[in-house]
């Protein structure tokens, strides 16, 4: 199976790339850094590392990378610091999960091809009803207003429920929301649910990160566990803190 993986440099995406390849699959890595890739991915047979980002490359050189995968998962995220909270570029998952789409369908697969977006609980599912409190609504719209990045996510995910929706003749895609990331060095039990069953404010559980990868890993592969979530934006939490 060939995947493709942007944003692997970070910690959940390098988890995610390893995990891939563990289970012995081809992975494509497009990083703007390769150096801070692990030897264990730089130096695999499996894995193809490709220097540059998806909205430096062009056209062509995108389409190249995109054709013949089978999945593709993003987990970009903006830098934790002043320049990359609200320096450019703002719309840098939202932007790149465009020209990837587009990539993918000028490419014409056979099969739709499962796109994977790593995104936040904090982020609503507007295809169902999610309760959420006054107070934690108005955390959420000052975050909106204030924080780039969290609104890039709402854009992003919007722009795969809307724009892509259902149905799709080249793109699939699951919405993986985690809750409070954290570290942890192996994958524990983990649940998926539909929605928050926490506030993602004022009481939010734990995910850690290589357990968030495991989730997109097996998306990506399984067909049975695509088949469930294929459409929707599940909630991660690990099992001790559902």
């Amino acid at each position: 199976m060939k995947t493709l993986v942007v944003g692997g440099t970070g910690t959940t995406g390098q988890h995610l790339v390893l995990q891939l390849l563990e289970r012995g699959h081809h992975v494509t890595v497009i990083v703007r850094s390769p150096e801070k890739l692990p030897p264990s991915v730089r130096d695999h047979d499996n894995a193809h590392v490709v220097k540059g980002t998806v909205l430096d490359l062009s056209e062509p050189e995108l389409a190249m990378h995109v054709r013949g995968c089978d999945a593709i998962a993003s987990c970009l995220g903006h830098t934790l610091n002043f320049h990359g909270m609200f320096g450019s570029p703002r719309r840098l998952v939202t932007d790149s999960l465009r020209r990837l789409c587009r990539a993918a369908e000028q490419c014409a697969p056979a099969q739709p091809v499962r796109f994977v977006l790593m995104n936040s609980s904090g982020c609503r599912d507007t295809d169902i009803p999610e309760s959420v409190s006054l107070p934690e609504r108005a955390v959420l719209l000052l975050l909106h207003t204030l924080l780039p990045p969290h609104a890039d996510n709402e854009q992003a995910a919007a722009y795969l429920r809307g724009e892509i929706g259902q149905g799709h003749r080249a793109v699939e895609w699951v919405i993986v929301r985690p809750d409070a990331l954290v570290n942890e060095e192996a994958v524990t039990p983990y649940e998926l649910h539909p929605s928050p069953i926490r506030s993602a404010i004022f009481d939010s559980g734990k995910t850690s990160r290589i357990n968030t990868a495991d989730c997109m890993a097996e998306l990506m592969v399984t067909p049975a566990y695509w088949s469930r979530w294929a459409g929707r934006s599940p909630v991660v939490y690990n099992a001790s803190h559902a």
